[in-house]
């Protein structure tokens, strides 16, 4: 059997960059340190960092202590405000590329702008964003839900960081022909662009796809959406031990692409488990 891997597959910068936030922090101070929700997407990685000691809290406590590292898919704004006043130190990790989001949405909502965000409405980055949308922030998933808003005298059309890209440009198509008066941000992650991309074009030359990703990651089920169309039989898993060797076995040539939460040492399946993954190069 051939196996041809995405070049574009696993961890994005965004994620990496939280990962190795984590891990310093661990490194540098004794306290207890939290993530506030899990850090990304993966059940892997969450049973890594469980392992070093490193707990998630999904809310606020009137009173706490030690270190509370804000995820890559970001916060609203108030949720920072709420931990400080709790007695929590913050270390933001918040992905630069969302970060960037957060900025167009706060600047244009301080001018009077709505925000349409193209998103999945409970998803953390877009729960996150809708923070800094006040109370014209609308989030739609859909080309028709966007042609069920009301007419907006002044907006903006945003995206989820890992939104798709098919489903943006055909959104961006209507908004410019029927509203020309809004302002459209294309902000989905160049990354997520060219893995979606990529994704399309192996899924077209070989005989089986496998994406590997946690299943609740909304990047990784979009890249199993994109494989699906492709009409290829499509193996979404989070490890290696849930696939369906024998299917796949009838397969000769199998592609293999992952989400932006999946490490290296999963998709290639080094020979380290338990803490000793610690050691692997991702970390």
């Amino acid at each position: 059997m051939k196996i041809s891997i995405a070049k574009r597959s696993g961890f994005c910068m965004g994620v990496r960059r939280a990962v190795d936030i984590v891990f310093e922090a661990s490194n540098r101070y004794t306290e207890p340190i939290y993530t506030f929700g899990p850090l990304i997407h993966n059940p892997q990685v969450m049973a890594l960092l469980g392992e070093k000691g490193i707990s998630v809290i999904d809310s606020i406590p009137k009173e706490g202590s030690g270190i509370v590292i804000i995820r890559a898919h970001g916060v609203p704004p108030d949720t920072v405000e709420r931990l400080e006043k709790a007695g929590f130190k913050v270390i933001d990790a918040t992905c630069p590329r969302v970060i960037k989001v957060q900025t167009i949405i706060a600047r244009h909502f301080a001018q009077g702008f709505a925000s349409i965000i193209i998103g999945d409405s409970e998803h953390p980055e877009v729960v996150g964003l809708m923070g800094y949308a006040g109370d014209k922030g609308v989030v739609v998933n859909s080309l028709e839900g966007v042609k069920q808003l009301p007419v907006f005298e002044k907006a903006i059309v945003v995206a989820q960081t890992t939104q798709s890209t098919a489903l943006f440009e055909q959104i961006r198509t209507w908004i410019e022909e029927n509203h020309p008066h809004y302002k459209v941000f294309n902000t989905i992650c160049p990354s997520t662009r060219e893995r979606q991309t990529e994704t399309a074009r192996l899924a077209g030359e070989v005989d089986a796809m496998v994406v590997v990703g946690g299943y609740t990651s909304g990047n990784t089920r979009r890249l199993a959406s994109i494989c699906t169309e492709s009409g290829k039989p499509v193996f979404h898993v989070e490890t290696s031990e849930q696939l369906d060797k024998k299917s796949l076995g009838t397969f000769d040539h199998v592609g293999v692409t992952a989400g932006a939460s999946t490490p290296d040492w999963i998709i290639k399946e080094p020979r380290c488990s338990g803490a000793a993954r610690l050691r692997c190069p991702m970390f």
